[in-house]
């Protein structure tokens, strides 16, 4: 069934404005926080409850569909026929543990694998950038227009940060030759920088729930998304995604495979 994506940005954002709601009452308390994979990788109390009730959302309004939540995995649906869900219920987590800020909610909205909408919640400030193929992006309710095509030297990139401290990829190479290196800890502030033409583009290590909702809302923006080796993302696995407008996306591929040297058009010998 065929969804209508400007009636399922509006729900969306209404789930998003009662679960914030949530989470800053749950702010009040001490959390709850454990680890997952490492030290690093947190878990909280705040996290499972949203992911709960926005599950409990979906399920109420579209029972049919298919969800892949961040936060337990009892839910999850691997295959993506139909309506599927993608849910990351507290995008930075160590940001929420240890400033309350830089945070975000990210739900990303696919049919049989292609984008119908994407919504990213900055907590804090109380603002949603959404949008989709079919409908255009907004961010606090304000149309984002598309981005201008730079070159990555004109414009600032998002990292990863053991990512770039190890120069895995040349990623750290990559970041040099940009006009300077950010890092947020949140996948969906990243994507939010992008969306505004504040950054160039975004290189990480990527969960499919990471990723879902900001490739949603900009590729029609005119940002190009792929794996290291210019592979389509697959939203079936994690693995490193290279988010950025054309110019910058190619440069930074280069980079990747020519072990860190930007590589430079030779003139045309027209004799």
């Amino acid at each position: 069934m065929t969804q209508d994506p400007e009636m399922l940005r509006q729900t969306i954002i209404s789930w998003f404005a009662a679960s914030r709601k949530q989470i800053l009452t749950a702010m009040a308390a001490p959390l709850d926080v454990a680890t997952k994979s490492n030290r690093n990788d947190l878990v909280t109390n705040v996290d499972k409850a949203n992911q709960q009730f926005l599950i409990g959302k979906i399920r109420e309004a579209y029972p049919e569909a298919g969800i892949i939540g961040e936060e337990g995995h009892e839910h999850d649906d691997t295959d993506l026929a139909g309506l599927v869900f993608f849910v990351d219920p507290i995008d930075g987590t160590m940001n929420f543990v240890k400033q309350q800020a830089h945070f975000a909610i990210m739900i990303g909205v696919y049919q049989d694998g292609e984008p119908v909408v994407g919504a990213i919640m900055d907590v804090m400030r109380n603002e949603v950038l959404s949008g989709g193929p079919m409908i255009p992006v907004t961010h606090a309710g304000q149309q984002v227009k598309v981005l201008p095509d730079l070159p990555l030297k004109d414009g600032l990139l998002g990292v990863n940060g053991p990512m770039t401290i190890k120069n895995r990829l040349h990623l750290g190479d990559i970041a040099l030759t940009s006009s300077g290196a950010r890092m947020s800890g949140s996948a969906g502030m990243e994507f939010i920088e992008i969306a505004l033409g504040r950054q160039i583009g975004y290189v990480s290590y990527l969960q499919p729930w990471d990723v879902a909702a900001g490739m949603a809302i900009t590729k029609g923006l005119g940002v190009v998304f792929s794996r290291e080796d210019g592979a389509p993302i697959n939203l079936q696995q994690p693995g490193v995604v290279v988010a950025a407008t054309p110019k910058a996306h190619q440069t930074i591929l280069t980079m990747m495979a020519d072990g860190g040297k930007e590589a430079y058009a030779k003139p045309i010998d027209k004799s």
